[in-house]
């Protein structure tokens, strides 16, 4: 099932606009898109004696906070967005005694400004598939891949899987624009 998410909704649109920021900082390369991902969960998820302390990053009267965000090529090895934030969450928090990583990523929200990829042209696991792994709960999307380079099934993957998709309705041409960054020249 499909579910949209507008530009009406400011909990769900302000991390779509971390999305959108993280993507902003890719270096534009003409064979890959530029795209940003922001890893929230309800604050509630946390222990309460952590819920105020100084490494987790949220605002007054948070009730979901982003804990790790990534971004198109941020890390070695042509890595993409999704797989990023992942990987900054869990060496984040991995040792940190009282958080639970793994339940963690159980009540998350990956926002993403486009579409998780099911295909890695550069043989690297795809981001559909790491985020099933990882077990998180729901995606937001704020635009499908276009199919530039290959055939994208990682929201129909992502549903096969049980995660829940949510299609963010609104930003589709600002996602766009963002992730063909240095290719419209």
């Amino acid at each position: 099932m499909e579910y949209q998410v507008s530009k009406d909704d400011p909990i769900h649109m302000e991390h779509m606009q971390t999305a959108l920021d993280e993507a902003r900082k890719c270096v534009p390369v003409k064979s890959a898109f530029c795209v940003g991902c922001a890893i929230a969960v309800p604050l509630s998820t946390l222990p309460s004696d952590l819920q105020n302390a100084s490494f987790i990053p949220h605002g007054q009267g948070a009730k979901s906070i982003v804990m790790a965000t990534g971004y198109s090529r941020e890390l070695e090895g042509n890595t993409h967005a999704e797989a990023n934030a992942l990987a900054k969450l869990i060496g984040r928090y991995g040792n940190v005694e009282a958080i639970n990583v793994k339940e963690l990523l159980k009540a998350a929200d990956v926002y993403t400004t486009m579409e998780p990829c099911s295909v890695r042209l550069s043989g690297l696991e795809p981001c559909s598939k790491a985020l099933i792994e990882a077990g998180v709960k729901r995606c937001f999307i704020g635009v499908g891949e276009p199919d530039d380079f290959v055939k994208c099934e990682g929201a129909r993957m992502m549903e096969e899987a049980g995660i829940e998709v949510i299609w963010t309705k609104g930003l589709e041409e600002q996602c766009l624009k963002v992730a063909r960054m240095g290719r419209d020249e």
